[in-house]
């Protein structure tokens, strides 16, 4: 018999090694039990003969509209993350489809500064995404540059920085709309034994901690956290508990990273087991 399972929504670029991007995403919400559905917004490739660098091409805008057209009217969407857009282009498209109806949870994910562009058009992108996008956003999960970023600090290096961005960031969102929250991911980046993540809701703090497994940045890592975040919010979780499975299925998952012969390890989504019940 058909069956409805959890739903979720994910609009993002590719990434072709599967490490990152709609890949990670969808494996991601997989795991955690939601169907997905994605908009494509971009293709990133890596490029082996430039020391890895980004390759970025992006969707023709109207592909876009088409795309989220399609999973909108197939499917009873009302949870969605926001991955990486792009261009001001694709940035302008997707506000105004996010504005065409209403959501439960937006989770912006706001990737900022792709490696593939040039850094005028990367600000035009960075500045479009700030004005257009963010304010519709529920909840947000900049890393330690796209914290510093937005919250328009210096380069952030403890966790009463990270929370101090987590509170100006919080101050730009539209919390006439609802309930705001910002999940700061200060991840290896910070110093000290610990990976600290903090969240923000507008009153009270919530630090999550685990130790550090390695020094290094693994990639996914920060795609793979916002995904979970927005499965369990597909499922029915609060904000604070869909950021603490998050973190868990992160730490799982650069536990058993997966190697390749890139200069990084990638996220292993499928090492995390979700609680039985």
């Amino acid at each position: 018999m058909p069956s409805t399972p959890p739903l979720a929504h994910v609009v993002a670029g590719s990434e072709a090694t599967g490490g990152a991007g709609i890949q990670a995403d969808l494996k991601t919400f997989q795991q955690l039990g939601v169907y997905g559905v994605g908009t494509l917004t971009c293709i990133v490739s890596f490029d082996p003969q430039a020391d890895w660098a980004h390759r970025f091409v992006p969707v023709d805008p109207q592909v876009i509209a088409d795309q989220f057209e399609a999973a909108t009217a197939t499917h009873d969407l009302d949870t969605v993350k926001i991955g990486m857009l792009g261009t001001p282009d694709t940035v302008d498209v997707v506000a105004e489809a996010l504005a065409a109806k209403s959501w439960r949870h937006v989770v912006l994910d706001p990737v900022l500064i792709c490696k593939g562009q040039e850094p005028g058009a990367a600000l035009d992108t960075d500045t479009a995404l700030r004005e257009k996008v963010l304010p519709l956003a529920t909840v947000v999960t900049p890393n330690l540059f796209e914290a510093a970023t937005l919250a328009g600090t210096e380069p952030i290096e403890d966790v009463d920085g990270l929370v101090d961005a987590a509170r100006r960031i919080h101050a730009l969102l539209d919390t006439s709309a609802g309930p705001r929250y910002v999940v700061a991911k200060g991840g290896a980046e910070l110093p000290g034994p610990d990976a600290v993540d903090v969240l923000f809701d507008g009153t009270d703090v919530t630090v999550l901690s685990a130790p550090k497994i390695g020094e290094e940045r693994v990639s996914g890592a920060g795609c793979t956290f916002a995904a979970a975040i927005t499965a369990e919010l597909a499922k029915g979780a609060d904000v604070r508990a869909a950021a603490q499975v998050a973190k868990d299925v992160v730490t799982a998952g650069i536990e058993a990273r997966v190697a390749a012969r890139t200069p990084f390890d990638t996220v292993w989504q499928g090492a995390y087991a979700p609680a039985a019940g």
